[in-house]
């Protein structure tokens, strides 16, 4: 299985790198013929209005959406990757793909300064991991088929429908893995 991350812009190596690092196959995915080779799709964080823009300009929108309706492409969004994935993006439009039924806000705990880190408990897992929410967006409002799989201050901040995995926060700038084997469980 090739697990492919989306290279447009954001953080996309250390994401390689945490999956390399558990065994995976990755590929950097920035075009049509690279998509093509890949069984699943990270998308980074970033910014959320730059990735979303590229995605629409390339034309790698409308094949993710595609191969996803199709049941052939799971995909798992963090931060800026998540408000891509949303139904809905509060305040400033963005572009996205509306994979997910959820209403997102960006940056909504604030700017860079208001970045931090956390241990997060992740529903199904023993112990909490070591996450980092940078310029985070918030999920305002989840549909009935989203199942919330970890919570931060009442707000749900990592999120699973079907085969789409959302986290509004930054798991593999701690090179944390428990996330992206969650993702090639799915």
């Amino acid at each position: 299985m090739t697990v492919g991350v989306l290279a447009l812009q954001g953080n996309f190596a250390d994401h390689c790198r945490v999956l390399r690092n558990i065994g995976c196959t990755c590929e950097e995915v920035r075009s049509l013929r690279e998509l093509a080779l890949v069984d699943r799709l990270i998308i980074p964080g970033g910014e959320s209005t730059v990735i979303g823009r590229l995605l629409f300009e390339s034309g790698l929108s409308q094949e993710i959406i595609s191969r996803h309706r199709e049941g052939s492409l799971p995909v798992f969004g963090t931060c800026a990757g998540a408000i891509v994935l949303a139904t809905e993006v509060m305040g400033a439009p963005a572009p996205s793909l509306r994979l997910m039924d959820m209403s997102i806000e960006r940056n909504a705990y604030g700017r860079q300064l208001q970045s931090f880190q956390t241990n997060l408990a992740i529903c199904g897992h023993a112990t909490p991991i070591p996450v980092s929410f940078i310029r985070a967006p918030k999920i305002v409002r989840t549909g009935p088929s989203v199942d919330v799989l970890a919570t931060h201050g009442g707000h749900p901040v990592l999120v699973r429908q079907g085969d789409v995995l959302a986290a509004t926060f930054h798991p593999e700038v701690h090179e944390e893995a428990v996330l992206h084997r969650l993702f090639m469980e799915m």
